[in-house]
């Protein structure tokens, strides 16, 4: 299982690279990585962005699942082989961008999917299995009390 976490909401402003997460993008990604926890997912590791509010995201939300949290350049900017970054890898928690991660989930799936700011979504087998907005989290994450 691929699983896609979009950053938090995060400032404005440049350098673009540096831009932090704000309190609602911290909100946020707290909220996703309660509710994976909640979903009972596991990942073996988790991918970042080196970009700061991917990494910030990351972080954020692994707390909740006690899992690696390691950098990983092609999650950056662009063009990247969800495949190549999950080979021999059971589940894995992708953390990144948008358009990069709605185009990975296309190509995997054929699915269109508008992946919002803290938005998760899951793909196995060639299929989008999980789509969760940041409104869905955070409703998930008071829920399951985490």
């Amino acid at each position: 299982m691929i699983w896609f976490l979009r950053h938090g909401d995060a400032e404005h402003g440049a350098p673009d690279f540096d831009r932090r997460l704000t309190e609602k993008g911290q909100r946020q990604s707290r909220a996703a990585g309660a509710t994976l926890a909640a979903l009972g997912v596991k990942p073996d590791i988790c991918l970042t962005s080196p970009r700061v509010r991917a990494r910030e995201t990351a972080e954020l939300a692994c707390e909740a699942l006690g899992v690696e949290v390691a950098s990983e350049d092609r999650l950056s900017d662009g063009d990247f082989d969800p495949l190549e970054l999950a080979a021999g890898l059971d589940e894995v928690l992708l953390v990144g961008h948008e358009p990069d991660f709605s185009t990975a989930v296309a190509r995997l799936t054929g699915a269109r999917v508008d992946l919002k700011k803290g938005g998760l979504a899951g793909v196995e087998d060639d299929e989008l299995r999980v789509l969760v907005r940041p409104k869905e989290t955070k409703l998930i994450a008071t829920v399951s009390g985490r």
